[in-house]
């Protein structure tokens, strides 16, 4: 074959397409498990459908705008552990949502949210598509729809807190997605978790914190927390833990002014057992200040942190 200035020019911009396919690849790296040993009566096949169908949705999309090599891909693991059959081809489930950061010269991964949605309803019929909009959140059956809209909620939330974690505000328009998703979510007889008055712990108040001023201080943590503290600590741990410990003190600050609020639960949740790791080799005074300041912030874990004195 002749290699004309024709063909060349082709074969330039296949391997444009090619280079880009892996630039633009999505930003997430989802495993996701579907635990339905609890329901009794419905062919088992379906729930290993609806678990394909889930990785395809969560991994096959692009959340965003950012450019993510194939080696920045966040992970994340959602597992779905359906509780209950409502009949009608609708289910009741619990879901929960972990997402890692790597830290910059090390093999160790951060929690970045580890937690758990009780408030999950959903229909599936078998080899459905998983539907999902920003513009059109409920769809046309709420029940149906309320799936995808969580998948998309937390999705945004993951990408927001590791966008926060490499740059200062970085997170901002991924939770703005989130509010929408909240501002549009399904509205239904079995659906909740998206409204303020369906409790304190919530998709609602989540969001709410992270956008709410009284939290702007938050933002900062994220930041310092992983830029200035975990990722320096390969190169001057000391350096490092006194940043975390700032971050500390920053939090503190927070919880005075609203204490027990979701978001610091959600935050010491991921992070309470590396905290005690940091802190646990500390020297004698910053040791007994993060004891002294964990402790209060975070009562359910005070153990924990106790046993570093």
């Amino acid at each position: 074959m002749q290699y004309t200035p024709q063909l060349k020019v082709l074969t330039c911009f296949v391997l444009f397409l090619l280079l880009n396919s892996g630039l633009m690849a999505q930003e997430l790296r989802v495993n996701v498990t579907v635990n339905a040993n609890q329901i009794t009566g419905t062919d088992k096949k379906v729930f290993t459908t609806l678990q394909k169908s889930l990785m395809e949705f969560l991994n096959g999309r692009r959340w965003g705008d950012d450019v993510y090599t194939p080696a920045e891909r966040i992970e994340c693991n959602f597992l779905l552990n359906i509780t209950g059959d409502l009949g009608s081809n609708a289910y009741k489930a619990t879901l929960t949502v972990q997402a890692t950061r790597p830290v910059y010269n090390a093999g160790y991964v951060s929690s970045l949210l580890n937690m758990q949605d009780n408030n999950v309803v959903f229909r599936y019929v078998e080899f459905q598509p998983l539907e999902f909009s920003d513009n059109r959140v409920s769809g046309n059956d709420p029940v149906a729809s309320n799936l995808t809209a969580i998948l998309a909620y937390y999705s945004y939330i993951i990408l927001g807190l590791d966008a926060d974690s490499f740059s200062p505000r970085g997170g901002d328009d991924f939770f703005k997605k989130a509010l929408n998703i909240v501002n549009n979510a399904p509205d239904g007889k079995d659906v909740s978790g998206w409204k303020p008055f369906e409790g304190n712990r919530n998709r609602y108040w989540l969001q709410d914190n992270l956008l709410n001023v009284k939290f702007a201080r938050f933002h900062d943590v994220m930041y310092q927390y992983h830029r200035q503290g975990l990722d320096v600590m390969y190169d001057d741990m000391n350096k490092g833990r006194g940043a975390i410990l700032n971050c500390l003190n920053m939090l503190y600050a927070i919880y005075q002014d609203i204490p027990n609020s979701m978001l610091m639960a959600v935050f010491f949740t991921s992070k309470s057992d590396e905290l005690q790791k940091i802190f646990s080799k500390a020297p004698p005074q910053e040791k007994s200040r993060a004891v002294q300041l964990l402790s209060q912030m975070d009562v359910t874990n005070a153990v924990k942190y106790q046993q570093m004195k």
